[in-house]
């Protein structure tokens, strides 16, 4: 009982509160119904007043009829007076066949100030006079004069005071209103319980649901319930129900990738500290005279330096993004030889890894960068080569690192003769966690390489892949050179 009292309570504070759709719908059916009566209203207190006056012409006239048997014969004033009184009348005359005659006529004639013609009256003269009649009048002396019946030879000519004319008016218009105020009102309840019960509660059902949602989006009771009409309502409910899944479903991602990202965040920040300690010990054995130390150590130290820079710009720029890439011009083959000679450690004797660049090819880049997207995806094909489990020994397993220059843009192509990628590592190509193209990868290779790519203006397409081998071409445009750089050298 509680909590129907509390229903009921928050229901009627909802009607009556103006800013409320219940209320203003309401209120706009009141004025409107009270708008059509009052159209309604000018017509008919026009023709109320119409009426009275022909009531009263028609009752001179029954009069005038009796009067004239008496032909030319005067009334005496006693039976004038009745006559008038009778009809409420200050002078009756009938004009017939050319010929007029007073039939009665008060001691004192009055001063008459308004006539009306009843014979031809327009619904525009109607409406004016009797609003004319309704606000200004009261103590005036009228004329009145029409035809009596349909002998359009006989005439009715009346004096009369508009007072009870108006008397009349007055108490029709307020019964007009009055019944209008009920009309509107009862038509207002009835449209309002209508709409209320097919527009009002669905509309506020769907508003306190996306309310309770938004407080809580990751509760599934929060998702609304659509109800089972086919109606425009019914249909937004449906949507609004799928939209409402669909959201929680990305929460629940995000959610994921954000306690992977700190995850990953603590795993960097130790890793580095574990980087930072082996960067020490790689600096000591440097100093080792053996000529296979002297030979790996720097190239060791290279991929160190790369990996605590690395380290240090996840913790300084988030999981989210990569830092802004740092353009140099570089040497596109020395950088090629550096990720085949970590492939060729990673692959061993049966995998080739070539370089086909010229020596003095340069490209615009951030060398770190650049060689995280070239081992990416070299490390990805030699993967491939390696998971390809094919006894034939005459089977080529090799992995080619070319590229030329094609006017302003650097073309590098990455190729391997693996056995292709998967139809859903192709559907799903440069997606982390869904285009992987071996069982237990990530896919965050190609996410990386791409991202990386972009971030330098440039652009990364799978060019074929086939059972005979997949190839991938990076386009890097170079950078323009700003007039300024011309203007400070000149």
């Amino acid at each position: 009982m509680t909590d129907e009292s509390e229903t009921m309570a928050m229901t009627k504070t909802r009607l009556w509160r103006l800013p409320s759709l219940s209320s203003k719908l309401l209120w706009l059916t009141v004025l409107f119904v009270m708008i059509a009566e009052f159209f309604i209203f000018v017509p008919s207190v026009a023709n109320m007043r119409l009426r009275w006056l022909e009531d009263r012409l028609n009752t001179a006239a029954a009069a005038s009829v009796v009067i004239e048997g008496l032909q030319q014969m005067r009334l005496p004033q006693a039976i004038q007076d009745d006559t008038l009184m009778a009809t409420g009348t200050k002078a009756i005359a009938l004009k017939k066949d050319g010929m007029s005659r007073m039939i009665a006529v008060s001691d004192m004639p009055p001063v008459v100030t308004h006539q009306y013609d009843l014979s031809d009256v327009s619904a525009m003269t109607a409406a004016m006079d009797a609003f004319d009649q309704l606000f200004f009048g009261g103590d005036r002396i009228i004329r009145v004069y029409g035809p009596v019946g349909d002998d359009p030879n006989t005439i009715i000519d009346l004096v009369i005071e508009d007072a009870p004319l108006r008397r009349a008016m007055l108490i029709y218009g307020r019964n007009v209103f009055l019944l209008s105020v009920l009309i509107s009102c009862i038509t207002a309840w009835l449209l309002f319980f209508a709409v209320d019960r097919i527009l009002i509660r669905p509309v506020r059902r769907m508003t306190d649901n996306m309310l309770a949602f938004s407080a809580d989006p990751e509760n599934p009771a929060c998702i609304i319930t659509p109800r089972p009409v086919e109606d425009e309502l019914g249909q937004a409910e449906r949507h609004l129900a799928a939209m409402q899944r669909e959201l929680q479903s990305t929460l629940r991602k995000q959610r994921h990738l954000a306690d992977l990202g700190l995850a990953v965040s603590k795993i960097n920040h130790d890793m580095r500290n574990i980087l930072t300690s082996a960067q020490l010990m790689s600096d000591r054995l440097s100093m080792v005279e053996d000529p296979m130390v002297k030979m790996f150590a720097p190239k060791l130290l290279r991929t160190i330096d790369r990996a605590v820079a690395y380290s240090s710009e996840v913790l300084a720029y988030g999981k989210a993004r990569e830092a802004e890439p740092k353009r140099r011009f570089i040497n596109l083959a020395a950088l090629a030889s550096e990720v085949r000679d970590l492939l060729i450690e990673e692959g061993g004797p049966s995998i080739e890894v070539v370089v086909d660049i010229a020596r003095d090819l340069e490209v615009e880049a951030d060398s770190d960068q650049l060689f995280r997207v070239l081992y990416n995806l070299g490390r990805n094909a030699v993967q491939a080569l390696k998971a390809d489990v094919s006894s034939d020994a005459a089977i080529v397993r090799r992995v080619m690192l070319a590229a030329a220059r094609k006017g302003g843009v650097v073309e590098i192509l990455v190729a391997d003769t693996g056995p292709g990628m998967p139809a859903t590592a192709r559907e799903n190509l440069f997606q982390p966690f869904r285009g992987a193209a071996r069982s237990g990868g990530t896919g965050l290779g190609l996410a990386i390489a791409r991202e990386l790519v972009v971030a330098h203006g440039g652009t990364i397409a799978l060019v074929e892949t086939t059972t005979h081998g997949t190839t991938f071409r990076i386009e890097l445009p170079d950078q323009p050179v700003p007039l300024s750089r011309f203007r400070a050298r000149a």
